[in-house]
């Protein structure tokens, strides 16, 4: 594996540390592993332990600069093929973000801290996966940035057992009592606490040594002077030390009888305790965050309220009184660190993470509408799924109505249905359910509707690989859309098309349903309560295209002319429809010579599946341009296509059996839903001429 990770800054600091130590980790086990960071002082021990680093300046907060960061990443990425990006800190993790989406390279994030809920700190939960180093950082992630319990996985921070030698704590303990913490000189670190705390103490240890170990940023050098005067003023000056920024921490842990950790807020994780439990230092620490994964109060270590310095002072007195508590408390936490919180265990479970990222993948198809093309996506649906394999989740978003399309299809694993045309209408619910997706995860989704909509679902669900047509429909979010060459085949190879950039092509696949048993049943029922024999010849006539497209239906009385010619056959007529369409079609049956020869089914099948089963039951079946001639043709029923407004060559399904009837006038296909000159493309279509058709299809 080749794997980037991302963070400010290379200077002294648990997330610094952590990282020099996977790198080197990755490296020793023969991966790639590369560091982008702004520098620092551990640079040079990062290359001596065989990972490369890119000095750019990602540290940095500003717009300008996240923006103008994305583009080095992604050459970074590139030229060093890199399979991973594990983002480390918000600053960098937001060009990272945008640098993986160009390249297709799976975004992974590590949450150090407890981040205050923003949008700055969202970019955190977009990982394919996000680590966690306790689990108070993992309920905050999910219940703040709502991400999905299945994309976190803990892995707590480990330290190299080598770097550090184990003192029991009785053993080395002398005169002065050294206490220490250890830190950035922040508020949130609590200092002045550990201060005041240190002058409580000092009134019960004679001996006492306070060592600060950290410095403060330039922003924070105000809360530093505040600190030194807090010193002064409490009369701890001359047992107090500031020792600035220290790069060998081991060494400073084997001089210390007790280190605090006075943090304020939910600390992450807290790697300098287990540093110090790894070198025999007992720890009084604040109960907060996962620092209580950490230590068990009591038993390998003793935890105090936060910004309580008499707490602070109370339990430094214990150990300092009791040294067989020490001891106790040492050793239970070193034993605790051999097992759970090495740097082997560290770089091992993030192997684990990592290869779960690049074995588990997760394809989105995107069609929203309309029942009749949601038919014609069976086809390139199997073949996304047999050219993916089972190393993908298939999932699929539809609008409501095309729920029961694809409700049984035996290719897809999750199916998700959404409502952007009422509930969730407008910008604001494209927002909501692009987050929804995002949480998914997805490495690719192949968006089958292309539409504004759909290409913006496609971008916002974060994914590497967008696939679909770069129609002008905001086609550009697609990072690996193909030109929209509208007469190319007919509609489902025009589906394939899409395809291309996975190496699929069309290769004469036909369009599949998946109606169950229920459905079949349901279908013989409207058969059976209109008394058919089994050896009925059955033919059946969709009398409309839908209540929008009026300009596509075949005129009611040519629908009558038809029925009369094929009742002097013998040959029973299916109306089908929907329930608003039920009357009309008691008005043709009027009309006609045998009324008791033709059996209404407007609106008696409850779903796409039940009307397809129906269908499956005629001998031929007549429709204009519409869902019900889809599934017609998904169910291999021989057809008699009637076009007039739009061109068979775009939407005409692929059959086995099927004449087509156009009436070519010069302003058809005109694409007009509604027609001004009484529809003369479909008029003109004679019922002669359908019934010819029908008897060389029955023939």
């Amino acid at each position: 594996m080749n794997i980037l990770q991302i963070l400010p800054e290379l200077n002294v600091g648990g997330v610094e540390t952590g990282t020099v130590d996977l790198a080197g980790r990755l490296a020793a086990l023969g991966h790639k592993a590369v560091v982008v960071s702004a520098g620092g002082r551990l640079v040079k021990e990062l290359e001596s332990r065989g990972a490369s680093h890119y000095r750019l300046p990602v540290h940095k907060k500003s717009l300008f600069n996240i923006v103008r960061m994305i583009r080095p990443i992604e050459d970074i990425i590139r030229k060093e093929r890199i399979d991973i990006v594990h983002a480390r800190s918000r600053a960098p993790a937001w060009p990272a973000f945008f640098a993986c989406r160009r390249t297709g390279a799976v975004f992974v994030t590590t949450c150090h801290g407890y981040y205050g809920k923003h949008f700055f700190s969202k970019v955190m939960g977009w990982g394919k996966r996000v680590i966690v180093p306790g689990n108070v950082i993992g309920r905050h992630m999910m219940d703040d940035f709502g991400v999905p319990h299945d994309r976190i996985r803990l892995v707590p921070r480990g330290v190299g057992l080598s770097r550090f030698k184990y003192t029991p704590p009785d053993e080395k303990r002398k005169d002065p009592f050294n206490v220490g913490i250890i830190g950035r000189i922040t508020p949130l670190k609590g200092h002045l606490f550990f201060i005041k705390g240190m002058a409580k103490l000092a009134r019960i240890v004679p001996d006492l040594k306070v060592w600060v170990v950290g410095d403060a940023p330039e922003s924070k050098a105000a809360y530093k002077e505040q600190l030194l005067l807090l010193t002064r003023r409490l009369g701890l000056w001359n047992c107090t030390s500031f020792l600035g920024t220290q790069k060998d921490i081991s060494s400073v842990l084997s001089g210390l009888d007790l280190l605090v950790l006075a943090t304020t807020t939910p600390e992450a994780f807290g790697r300098v305790v287990i540093e110090a439990q790894a070198s025999g230092v007992p720890v009084v620490a604040s109960k907060v965050g996962g620092v209580v994964d950490i230590i068990e109060d009591g038993v390998t270590g003793l935890l105090v309220p936060p910004a309580d310095p008499a707490s602070i002072a109370l339990a430094a007195a214990r150990i300092y009184r009791d040294p067989k508590l020490a001891r106790r408390l040492a050793e239970a936490a070193y034993a605790k660190v051999r097992s759970k919180y090495t740097a082997e265990n560290m770089a091992e479970a993030t192997l684990k993470v990592y290869a779960e990222c690049l074995n588990e993948r997760r394809a989105l198809i995107i069609k929203l509408s309309s029942i009749g093309d949601a038919v014609l996506t069976s086809a390139a649906i199997a073949a996304v799924k047999r050219k993916l394999g089972s190393g993908f989740r298939l999932s699929l978003l539809t609008g409501e109505p095309c729920r029961e399309v694809f409700l049984r299809c035996p290719y897809i694993d999750d199916l998700i249905v959404c409502d952007l045309r009422n509930k969730d209408k407008g910008l604001r619910g494209i927002l909501k359910w692009g987050a929804v997706l995002r949480r998914g995860g997805f490495d690719m989704v192949i968006d089958f509707q292309n539409n504004r909509k759909s290409h913006l679902l496609s971008w916002l669900s974060a994914a590497g690989r967008r696939l679909g047509y770069r129609n002008g429909k905001l086609g550009s979010l697609l990072n690996r859309g193909v030109k929209d060459d509208k007469i190319c085949g007919g509609p489902v190879e025009h589906q394939f098309r899409v395809l291309g950039p996975l190496g699929i092509a069309y290769s004469g696949e036909k369009l599949e349903f998946w109606p169950d048993a229920s459905d079949e049943d349901s279908a013989q029922e409207v058969l059976s309560q209109a008394w058919v024999a089994d050896n009925q010849v059955l033919v059946g006539i969709n009398i409309s295209a839908s209540r929008r497209w009026t300009s596509k239906n075949w005129p009611p009385e040519k629908i009558a002319g038809l029925i009369n010619l094929l009742c002097g056959r013998d040959i029973r007529v299916v109306l089908t429809g929907t329930e608003e369409e039920k009357k009309q079609a008691d008005k043709i049956i009027a009309s006609v010579k045998s009324p008791k020869a033709v059996i209404n089914a407007c609106g008696r099948t409850a779903d796409i599946n039940q009307l397809a089963c129906l269908i499956g039951k005629c001998k031929v079946f007549v429709s204009c341009d519409s869902a019900a001639l889809h599934a017609a043709a998904a169910r291999g029923v021989p057809l008699v296509a009637l076009f007039g407004p739009t061109d068979p060559r775009r939407h005409l399904p692929p059959s086995g059996q099927c004449e087509v009837i156009q009436r070519k006038l010069k302003c058809s296909p005109c694409y007009k839903p509604v027609c001004r000159k009484k529809a003369a493309c479909m008029s003109g279509i004679s019922p002669e001429d359908v019934f010819s058709a029908v008897c060389r299809l029955m023939s």
